[in-house]
């Protein structure tokens, strides 16, 4: 434990007298509080923006009458609305013009959900070291705080004095890296959780999305099925 004790017990004061283990662990902590608030800003707008654009494309899908015009209109709007359009017309183009349309939709989808389950994993990018943070943080900090007790006990042996004057200053600064593995731990959690109600709504939106498109391909099916040989 140091022996030069602060002259007050301010979190400053405590972080620049702790040892250099605890000071390591509270930097690291201090790092990891930044990064979860860091990823709160970023994908709180990156989703609140892919919302309104998920949003305003499927408005485009509804009052769309085929894929051609989807593709004019809605595919502007939203890049998972584009990415989704540009496979059901790909599949269609080359899927023959007669015959089942039921291995046509089928193909369809299957490629429509590829489509989803990678837009849900480009979403999701970040909110996976918030749940890290989450939960380590805590360890971290208490890993710090235990640290910092054994370097307290280890200077009760030194001076040879039970005297809690001595102790306090270095059991104070141990017990801070606790606080701060809370700090960190605890806001990383509440956002984390609201970041995955934002992706499951997020979720719900693309599929929305991907049951329109496939609309819009049953119903061009349909009129390719119902179009007489060789009409225009």
């Amino acid at each position: 434990m140091t022996t030069n004790l602060p002259s007050n017990l301010s979190p400053w004061q405590m972080f620049l007298h702790a040892d250099w283990v605890v000071q390591t662990v509270m930097v690291g902590l201090a790092i990891a509080s930044l990064a979860t608030w860091t990823v709160l800003l970023a994908k709180h707008r990156q989703l609140r923006r892919e919302a309104q654009r998920m949003q305003t494309a499927r408005g485009a899908l509804a009052a769309a009458d085929n894929l051609p015009t989807a593709l004019a209109t809605s595919g502007r709007e939203s890049a998972i609305a584009s990415a989704l359009l540009a496979e059901a017309q790909d599949e269609l183009q080359r899927s023959p013009s007669v015959g089942s349309t039921d291995g046509i939709k089928e193909r369809v989808g299957s490629r429509l959900q590829r489509i989803e389950l990678a837009h849900a994993r480009q979403l999701r990018n970040g909110t996976g070291l918030l749940a890290t943070i989450g939960a380590t943080a805590p360890f971290v900090g208490l890993f710090g705080t235990v640290w910092g007790i054994m370097n307290s006990f280890v200077g009760i042996a030194q001076a040879n004095t039970t005297n809690l004057a001595v102790v306090a200053p270095g059991i104070a600064e141990a017990l801070l890296a606790t606080a701060l593995g809370l700090v960190a731990a605890i806001p990383a959690v509440v956002i984390y959780n609201q970041l995955s109600r934002q992706l499951a709504a997020l979720r719900g939106d693309s599929g929305d999305l991907s049951a329109s498109v496939q609309q819009l391909v049953s119903r061009d099916l349909d009129r390719r099925a119902f179009t007489p040989s060789g009409a225009p």
